[in-house]
């Protein structure tokens, strides 16, 4: 399914974040950057050591990823250019300024694209695995963080959110037509 904001295309698809052919996919990290497990470990085992070397080297300068920040390394051996690395909030029950934190990641990722003059970008549902975030709120905050950037922003002109399941990809189907009552191409 696809949407058109502005001049960028949105897709929700069903799919492997790592075999995204994007200028880059974005890696649901830990604050630690040294890989984990979920879609961090899979990035990192699909892109190779350089991934993490390149993680290492941020974190000599800087010491991690704080929630609601993003970095950017290259790709390693994935298809992708690069990846940008955000940290989602571990779900605290909604009180620990969970929802600001998310939309951070997702906005802070969409400005490092467009900084680095990318054209395309992939998403996975930040947070929703090991953090527990609950999907349906988080997918409501990820369409709109996604919306307003592409309201506001000609690049990337391509931003895609790769769901795991099809579950995820109906509930993120049902937070972009809730949130945007617009007609699917």
């Amino acid at each position: 399914m696809s949407f058109t904001v502005n001049k960028t295309r949105v897709e929700l698809v069903r799919g492997d974040i790592t075999l995204q052919d994007t200028d880059a996919i974005v890696n649901a990290a830990n604050s630690s950057l040294l890989g984990g497990g979920g879609v961090d470990g899979a990035i990192h085992r699909a892109g190779g050591p350089r991934i993490l070397e390149e993680c290492k080297e941020i974190r000599a300068r800087q010491g991690g990823c704080p929630t609601g920040q993003a970095v950017i390394t290259g790709g390693g051996n994935l298809t992708a250019r690069y990846v940008i690395h955000t940290v989602g909030p571990v779900w605290h029950g909604g009180g620990h300024n969970e929802a600001a934190l998310l939309r951070n990641a997702y906005l802070n990722s969409l400005r490092l694209a467009h900084e680095k003059g990318l054209t395309s970008i992939a998403f996975p549902s930040i947070s929703t695995g090991a953090y527990r975030y609950p999907i349906e709120q988080a997918a409501a905050i990820a369409v709109s963080a996604v919306r307003e950037h592409a309201e506001n922003y000609d690049l990337p002109r391509l931003i895609r959110f790769v769901l795991f399941s099809d579950r995820d990809l109906i509930v993120y189907q049902a937070a972009w037509d809730a949130a945007n009552p617009v007609k699917a191409e």
